[in-house]
């Protein structure tokens, strides 16, 4: 029996019934500190070939009446060019931009909400736009930034709950109190761990509400590549750790990983859309269907890479990719994990002045080992039953198109596979 929905709890669906979506789910705009209207963002995402986007603005939804100067949006323009209102104009036309003039003599500009524009963009089977809030909480003023997605209301941040795991654990659960009020399928991704260094691999795994964390964040500040003490999260040195404590430790289904943009600028600057998206395999576009899929974890997340099939076999027990090859670029996919006899040494690392968390743990080389390596176009792994988990990250001699740093090579990642009960 092949599975191609690795944790589908109902009843399977055939593959055939199925397509690849492409998402971003962290995007910001005007209505919190993007740099430009919301509409436009989005008409460039389905400009690009993207099937979804998820506006995530900072605890906001593209609701009610908001209006903003011309000179408070063009402050936020990083480059020289054309106004943000003209490029606004040239693509919806001249009657589209409403303004007026404030009491100090100042244009203003509304900004529309997402029901004044969904309609400009959908296209059924297409693209659609997915409802999204980043819920922006803190503690101690570590950031902890939850992204909400496919909610109907807003949810307000509950900030400085008795600890770190504390505030990310409130906030995950007044996330899913709004789902179940609702009665529509939500997903919560916590973001950026190594933004200001706010959290550690082992607040994401005792956090069990949590269930998806960024492995790739597009914003330069965001410290993917991790550092000497503190974990990186592109290599997946924070999902391994997590999820072995996770699976070994406490008994609990391991987190999914995202890949994002967390875009603010689009003219220019260091925070570009276009660097990191999923790709969710679901069986029509649709907001609600698209966040199942995500909830079985029938998604994958890439910076580049991508993928025809992945599946798991639940009989055999094998791991199988197939890659979109091109002409001339090289893949090597490694297949990482734990094996339930890993050794569980750890020790205790300073910090540097500043960070969230004085002393840090580090983890020995048995925690998301490499298991195997293959340059194939068809990679696949069997599962012996020693392992906790096995996941596969695919990387490619190819360069990224819109990279933070010039050189950074395309990847990919796949859930975690073999962990569930047969």
């Amino acid at each position: 029996m092949r599975m191609f929905l690795p944790f589908l709890a109902a009843a399977a669906l055939q593959a055939e019934d199925l397509r690849w979506f492409k998402g971003n789910t962290h995007t910001h705009s005007l209505w919190s500190d993007g740099n430009d209207f919301p509409e436009t963002i989005a008409a460039w995402y389905k400009d690009q070939g993207y099937d979804f986007l998820a506006l995530s603005d900072h605890n906001t939804l593209q609701k009610g009446e908001k209006w903003m100067t011309e000179e408070a949006i063009e402050k936020r323009r990083v480059t020289l060019g054309r106004k943000v209102i003209e490029k606004c104009r040239d693509r919806f036309g001249p009657g589209w931009v409403e303004t007026r003039m404030n009491a100090e003599g100042k244009l203003e500009v509304r900004l529309k909400t997402l029901e004044d524009f969904r309609s400009k963009l959908e296209a059924p089977g297409k693209f659609i736009l997915v409802q999204a809030e980043e819920v922006t909480a803190s503690f101690n003023k570590a950031p902890i930034h939850i992204n909400a997605i496919n909610l109907e209301n807003v949810i307000e941040p509950l900030k400085d709950v008795v600890s770190i795991r504390e505030t990310m654990r409130k906030n995950l659960q007044a996330i899913a109190a709004e789902a179940a009020r609702s009665g529509r399928p939500m997903i919560a991704h916590i973001n950026h761990p190594n933004f200001r260094w706010a959290l550690t691999a082992e607040d994401l795994a005792h956090v069990i509400e949590d269930k998806y964390f960024e492995v790739y964040n597009g914003h330069p500040s965001c410290y993917n590549e991790g550092e000497e003490g503190r974990a990186d999260t592109h290599l997946g040195r924070v999902w391994d750790i997590a999820n072995t404590i996770r699976l070994a430790e406490l008994k609990h289904p391991p987190l999914y990983g995202m890949a994002t943009d967390d875009s603010h600028h689009y003219h220019g600057g260091a925070n570009t859309p276009g660097r990191g998206w999923v790709m969710v395999r679901a069986a029509k576009l649709d907001a609600s269907v698209l966040t199942e899929a995500m909830q079985r974890g029938d998604f994958y997340a890439t910076t580049g890479i991508l993928l025809d099939d992945v599946s798991f076999d639940k009989v055999t027990r094998r791991l199988s990719l197939k890659i979109q090859g091109k002409p001339g670029v090289t893949y090597t996919t490694e297949f990482r994990g734990t094996l339930k006899n890993y050794d569980r040494a750890v020790k205790e690392v300073p910090t540097p002045e500043g960070d969230n968390h004085p002393v840090r743990l580090q983890h020995g080389a048995d925690v998301g080992k490499l298991l195997a390596s293959n340059t194939s176009l068809e990679p696949s792994y069997q599962l012996t039953g020693d392992e906790l988990y096995v996941r596969a990250v695919i990387r490619s001699d190819e360069e990224m198109k819109n990279p933070i740093t010039p050189g950074e090579k395309q990847q990919a990642w796949t859930q975690p596979v073999g962990w569930m009960a047969e």
